[in-house]
């Protein structure tokens, strides 16, 4: 967005509530399924199948992202995207978005309306029809983004991560590893000392803005969530966390073991496996029924001593912890 003059463009603490509020909801779409939208004191979303998925999630300047390398419309864009995976790994189809923002009053208006247009622009990108219907906007010296996602299973029973058989097929939609390789350029380039700096693209080597666009501004294949719950996906989740440890949250949830194939994660199946927020698809299919969309990265096997292999060995990667892989500079 260009900048504006600082008349133009006042600090959030200069407005009060109604003004932010009006300013933002200027910037919002209509949902398909909403009945009441923003404006009065609950929105009225419908759910045609009577049964109404909903997941949470919160984003806090410092462990979560830094506003040294996401603009707002990054930051309303990756908290819109990471909500819709989650209804999406249920085979449900998003709905409506509930935003809660905590914000500093030295904050621009500009950088609130930039927020709006990148969850406006990720639900019409990534989930058609779904849109943000309502909120709440509250004070804080650290910057907060907390979104409520809800979804429509269209009739059919959710997919969880618990119903992976013997025999099954594990695949995989999206990408592996992308936003971890943005994270280290990010750390590895972008920072004086502790403190993050703005990244210069002339700094970034080929493949690398597609690397950080991948954990600044992720796109995850939404629509295949509902398309392998027709498909016949017996278990599906998030990839939120790298693939090690999520795999063995659905081998455990499961009562499986998950062998995985090396050759089939990338060039960097290490990356693949240790690295979090890729916000990929993993489900597991029957055998001969994976769906366009997914590639196959593995096999379910009879439960035995570990719950996750690779390549036939124990998988010694913990996964992403974002209180341990980000650290607390501000910036």
């Amino acid at each position: 967005m260009p900048s504006r003059p600082d008349a133009d463009d006042p600090h959030l603490g200069e407005l009060s509530e109604g003004e932010i509020l009006r300013a933002i909801l200027a910037r919002t779409a209509p949902a398909s399924h909403t009945i009441i939208g923003p404006g009065d004191d609950a929105a009225v979303i419908a759910a045609p199948s009577g049964t109404v998925v909903a997941t949470t999630d919160t984003l806090v300047h410092g462990p979560d992202f830094r506003l040294a390398w996401s603009s707002g419309y990054d930051l309303g864009w990756k908290s819109a995207a990471v909500n819709l995976a989650d209804v999406a790994a249920m085979g449900a189809r998003p709905t409506a978005l509930l935003v809660a923002l905590a914000v500093p009053r030295d904050l621009r208006l500009s950088f609130v309306e930039s927020l709006a247009d990148g969850f406006r622009d990720a639900c019409a990108a990534l989930a058609p029809g779904c849109s943000v219907v309502g909120g709440d906007l509250t004070v804080s010296d650290v910057l907060t983004v907390a979104v409520t996602a809800l979804g429509d299973l269209e009739g059919r029973a959710a997919v969880t991560r618990a119903g992976a058989r013997p025999g099954d097929v594990v695949a995989v939609a999206g990408e592996l590893g992308a936003a971890a390789r943005g994270l280290a350029v990010l750390f590895g380039r972008f920072r004086d000392g502790e403190t993050p700096v703005p990244v210069d693209p002339t700094r970034l080597a080929e493949g690398e803005r597609a690397a950080l666009d991948a954990q600044l501004r992720p796109s995850p294949p939404i629509g295949l969530g509902p398309f392998a719950a027709v498909a016949g996906a017996t278990a599906m989740m998030d990839i939120s966390d790298g693939l090690a440890l999520d795999a063995r949250r659905l081998a455990a949830a499961s009562g499986v073991t998950i062998a995985l194939d090396g050759a089939r994660l990338g060039a960097d199946p290490t990356r693949a496996l240790a690295g979090g927020e890729d916000h990929a698809l993993l489900a597991t299919f029957p055998a001969d029924s994976v769906p366009a969309g997914f590639r196959t990265i593995g096999v379910v096997r009879t439960a035995g001593a570990e719950s996750l292999l690779c390549d036939e060995a124990l998988v010694d990667i913990s996964g992403w912890d974002p209180y341990r892989d980000w650290d607390s500079a501000a910036g």
